[in-house]
């Protein structure tokens, strides 16, 4: 990626310069992707394997035990999700499936344990994320020490096959992310019959398969993993290797409302997300991900309700270019899209306040990107790096220096198995945070993790 082409983008206000630019990554990542897909065996297949075998499957009904084929397609139909990430939990350790292999149910979860150390410029959060790093020396909190429980999580999944219905799939995932990390909640819950998902899932405008892996919670800034109610088609031709899905899904913003000049308005209209990917081997693909959002609001100084349109376009790919290098990327750019993760994620950067026109809000363009690689020494250790980046641009500047301009993120890890649903890691994190004022902040971390699935 060009560094001179790279800063003039990020100099520039004009979004189709960003989107032409958001094209020309793209287009790089996709002749990277189908020049560099191996075929051979790596060892990241090796551990899927490994963990594959790893079930315990307990039978029910009348009749013979059916054929180990016959169980690893239900097993394999476990860990089938377009939208799945490193985080997520893995296939429970007993599933309870029928002799005549059309039922597989099964019951699972994980504990999960980071412990983490902050210096020279402190989050406060148990998440790493550049939003929250201090621009000014803060003698209170040079050092902080710090552990979460949060990611621990239980979940129930359904997988069968009906003569009427077809396909269909039943799963509810909650975990303690509330309340000081300790909170049992909803994470998600959905149902699937055939092309179709009805439920709380993952966003359409998501990829969470080429978002590198990390033991930090938030992960690269600019990482798009919201998650709504929705009603989702997504259908896969098997013969060339395409998936396209199209979604609409319930609507959320955060608005830079006074309650004088401007105010936001009711949502009433849902967030439209869509995507096509093409997938040559399973785990390597290449996705271009696309949403548009209604944001209403009031001009309360001339009595006028307004609503504007928000949109984003995501290129992501996940490939390997030989046996143990794994490649992540993703790049991401348009006018409040972010709403679904990263930095933007926790201001109010949805509709923001012109200072030159009170009682205006506007739309504002913005983008970001992360890359990452995985080397894996061993089917069982693998280290992993990750950096990236996210951009503010209003256009019509900001009331306060210290606004948020961007964010750094970068990760450095090492993961090892003991057994297929025993992990220990260990990972560095350093952060850069920018305001428009000049003013920035670096903060830095090492983490620890403990996971244990069952």
């Amino acid at each position: 990626m060009n560094f001179a082409i790279m800063m003039n983008v990020i100099k520039s206000k004009n979004p189709f310069q960003l989107m032409n630019f958001i094209t020309r990554t793209a287009a790089i990542m996709l002749s990277a992707a189908c020049a560099l897909g191996a075929m051979a065996t790596a060892p990241a297949d090796e551990q899927h394997e490994a963990l594959v075998k790893d079930h315990k499957p307990i039978f029910f009904g009348e009749g013979e035990t059916p054929q180990s084929d016959s169980i690893r397609n239900l097993v394999e139909n476990f860990y089938y999700d377009q939208f799945r990430s490193f985080q997520d939990p893995q296939a429970p350790y007993f599933l309870f499936m029928s002799r005549d292999s059309q039922l597989a149910m099964g019951i699972g979860g994980m504990v999960r344990m980071r412990g983490y150390f902050d210096w020279g410029g402190t989050t406060g959060t148990p998440g790493f994320s550049p939003y929250f790093i201090p621009t000014q020396r803060d003698e209170l909190n040079r050092q902080r020490i710090g552990s979460s429980p949060a990611g621990t999580a239980l979940f129930f999944r359904v997988i069968g096959r009906n003569k009427r219905l077809g396909d269909y799939q039943l799963y509810i995932e909650a975990n303690f992310n509330g309340y000081q990390t300790r909170d049992f909640h909803l994470k998600k819950a959905y149902a699937t019959i055939n092309d179709w998902t009805i439920g709380y899932a993952s966003s359409t405008f998501g990829d969470g398969a080429a978002v590198p892996p990390t033991i930090d919670a938030s992960g690269p800034t600019m990482k798009m993993d919201g998650t709504n109610v929705l009603v989702r088609y997504m259908h896969h031709f098997r013969k060339s290797g395409i998936y396209v899905a199209a979604s609409v899904e319930t609507p959320d913003m955060t608005v830079q409302e006074d309650g004088t000049s401007t105010a936001a308005r009711s949502q009433f209209m849902p967030n439209i997300a869509a995507m096509v990917q093409y997938e040559w081997l399973t785990g390597q693909h290449i996705r271009l991900s696309a949403i548009t959002r209604f944001l209403p609001y009031r001009d309360m100084i001339n009595s006028r309700n307004h609503q504007k349109v928000g949109w984003g376009l995501q290129f992501s790919t996940v490939f390997r270019p030989g046996d143990p290098l794994t490649v992540y990327a993703t790049v991401n750019g348009g006018r409040s899209y972010s709403n679904f993760g990263g930095d933007f994620l926790l201001g109010k950067y949805d509709l923001v306040a012109n200072p030159e026109k009170p009682g205006q809000l506007n739309t504002v363009p913005g983008w970001g990107y992360f890359a990452g690689l995985q080397y894996n020494f061993t089917p069982q250790v693998f280290m992993s790096a990750t950096f990236g980046q996210g951009r503010y641009l209003p256009h019509h500047g900001t009331a306060a220096g210290s606004d948020y301009k961007y964010g750094l993120y970068g990760a450095v890890n090492l993961f090892w198995y003991l057994t297929p649903r025993i992990s220990f890691g260990a990972e560095a994190n350093f952060g850069e945070r920018m305001n428009f004022d000049g003013t920035h902040g670096w903060g830095h971390r090492v983490g620890a993790l403990a996971q244990f699935s069952f």
